[in-house]
């Protein structure tokens, strides 16, 4: 009994330590790691990704890197710009393990070494910078972190791939400072364009007007103009037409030779026009006018200077017709009958107004249209 309890301990110590040996033999490494292998606390060899082989008790996988990229984010940090005053920046780093072996035994703890230098080569930058270019010239700076930390870390087995500045914060202060420029400015250049706008609208105005006065002033000339060659025209064409008037009437008081019984009528009508008007309370009579009545009444006394007969022919002047010309009855019996109304109307129109004149019956229509026509002036008697 205790042989088989013996046996059962002694075969469970060697299945433990099969279980252990081949622990320490085989090693599993994931992807995108790299085992760095130690024999007696010296550095034996890397190790890739997949399983690998290892002597028990002898070697061991002393650190495991990664090798993706890994993104670390630094606290805010103050740094002091030239002008003198403090600003808050936080950066984030972008990097990467290139050498497995140089990152384990050349920096103790890399990512801490990575985060003092960026901030020592951050002031550095800033340092030679006013808080305008700080505020304007993030490329600037991530590209002068980027050098610095390339090159400072690549004895480390490490590349620094980006380098960001996640934010640059000044002091309130500061920050209430710039917000009043901020304001300032874009007022000033709000007034600046108002006044442009202003002046544009001006300018604009002025030329509208001055093209106004221009437009209304040539059209002003133009009517003027216009308006004294009507004047002219119509001046000229009175002045004609008087001149024509004035010359028939003393072309038709020659050719009718007037006598001493015409010139007396003439003087009983101007009798009533020099009694017109309110402001005629006196008035004289010619003694002409007493002369003429004298000769209207008889014929025995002469007017001095006024023949009793005169001599020559008298020509009677065509005045053109003194009936209303209608127009000439054609074929048709209506528009006959109508015609011959009309002309009845005519006639007794006329003898109610002249009742001691006889009017001549309205004649027949002429067949012939060209006997209609007046043949001239006609004798008197």
């Amino acid at each position: 009994m205790n042989l088989d309890v013996i046996f059962l301990v002694l075969l469970a110590l060697v299945v433990l330590f099969a279980i252990l040996l081949l622990a320490k033999t085989v090693r599993i490494i994931p992807q995108a790691r790299a085992g760095i292998v130690e024999r007696f606390g010296k550095y034996k060899e890397t190790l890739p990704a997949g399983l690998n082989i290892l002597v028990p008790f002898i070697d061991r996988v002393r650190y495991l890197i990664d090798l993706r990229e890994q993104v670390v984010s630094f606290p805010p940090q103050p740094v002091i710009t030239e002008d003198n005053l403090v600003v808050s920046i936080d950066t984030v780093i972008y990097f990467q393990v290139t050498d497995p072996v140089a990152a384990t035994y050349e920096i103790a703890n890399y990512i801490q070494a990575v985060e003092q230098l960026t901030m020592t080569t951050l002031r550095n930058i800033v340092g030679g910078m006013d808080l305008e270019q700080t505020l304007t010239s993030r490329e600037d700076i991530n590209s002068g972190l980027r050098g610095v930390l390339d090159e400072a870390t690549g004895k480390w087995g490490i590349r620094v791939n980006r380098v960001e500045i996640k934010g640059i914060d000044p002091p309130p202060s500061i920050k209430d400072a710039m917000e009043k420029q901020m304001r300032a400015d874009r007022d000033k250049r709000a007034l600046i364009l108002s006044a442009e706008g202003q002046r544009q609208s001006a300018i604009l105005t002025a030329e509208g007007n001055k093209q106004s006065q221009i437009l209304n002033a040539e059209g002003e000339r133009e009517s003027q103009i216009l308006r004294a060659q009507a004047e002219r025209e119509a001046q000229i064409l009175r002045a004609q037409g008087e001149g024509q008037a004035i010359q028939t009437v003393f072309q038709a008081i020659h050719d009718g030779q007037p006598d001493q019984s015409l010139l007396a009528y003439q003087y009983l009508q101007m009798m009533p026009k020099i009694a017109e008007g309110d402001a005629n309370k006196v008035w004289v009579i010619p003694s002409e006018i007493t002369k003429a009545l004298e000769g209207l009444g008889s014929s025995m006394h002469e007017i001095t200077g006024i023949p009793k007969h005169s001599g020559g022919p008298r020509v009677r002047v065509d005045m053109g017709p003194t009936e209303a010309q209608l127009p000439k009855p054609s074929g048709d019996p209506e528009l006959t009958s109508a015609q011959k109304a009309v002309e009845a109307a005519i006639a007794e129109a006329a003898a109610a107004a002249n009742p001691g004149k006889r009017v001549p019956a309205p004649a027949e229509p002429p067949t012939d249209p060209a006997s209609a026509e007046p043949t001239g002036d006609q004798p008197g008697a």
